[in-house]
């Protein structure tokens, strides 16, 4: 398969240069944006398959960018990755809220970086074209599509992915081990409040009854 199309997005040049050099070099295709409007241009004329983006830019930051992103349904299949240099649960959990599939910390390590890439790519590539009809649910894995009577919810990406995995054994506790580990992976480290941050978000949407929250060891999807 292709090497993916990344866009890297941040106001500092040569945190710019040096990603796009690495990057190219490891064989994928690369453009980049030095602001949060130009890389909202720039998905206009180009759609890429992940965007590195920087969460403190000056006019519009991050956070904005990816919510601009994600409200246009044109744009479910990218991918976007948050880079920061702050590590307060504020950027990481504002950056989940606001869509992002995953974030890494500045100064940015490039075997890190390419394994967080090659995680994420992979999940996408991997993921499962089928429905699934739960408790009034039709679950498409090729569309991260939720059919809930008349209504489709349309989730992000993570969102999406946590809430199939719950429903593909209902009644299952799965703890948060399993989560983080089928979810984001075992390369990836985050913490017990993202799987939180997210079951919340899924909850706004579909409603509080169908997941429980199963204290100290995770959650399951009732049906």
């Amino acid at each position: 398969m292709d090497k993916a199309h990344i866009l890297i997005v941040d106001d500092e040049e040569d945190i710019r240069v040096l990603l796009k050099y690495n990057l190219e070099k490891a064989g994928y295709r690369v453009s980049v944006a030095n602001n949060g409007l130009a890389c909202i241009d720039l998905i206009q004329k180009e759609k890429p398959h992940l965007i590195l983006l920087d969460v403190m830019m000056p006019n519009l930051d991050g956070i904005e960018v990816c919510e601009r992103i994600k409200s246009n349904t044109d744009n479910d299949d990218i991918l976007i990755c948050f880079l920061t240099a702050r590590n307060e649960d504020y950027s990481q959990i504002a950056g989940l809220d606001a869509g992002a599939d995953d974030y890494i910390s500045k100064p940015i390590k490039t075997k890190v970086l390419f394994s967080r890439i090659e995680a994420m790519l992979r999940r996408s590539r991997h993921a499962q074209k089928r429905i699934e009809n739960l408790s009034g649910f039709k679950i498409n894995r090729e569309k991260y599509l939720i059919e809930k009577g008349q209504n489709e919810i349309q989730l992000p990406r993570k969102e999406f992915e946590l809430l199939a995995l719950l429903a593909s054994k209902p009644n299952h506790v799965f703890n948060r081990e399993q989560i983080l580990e089928k979810v984001w992976g075992t390369d990836i480290i985050v913490g017990d409040r993202t799987i939180d941050v997210h079951i919340r978000k899924i909850r706004e949407k579909i409603g509080d009854q169908y997941i429980s929250t199963i204290k100290g060891i995770g959650y399951k999807f009732n049906d």
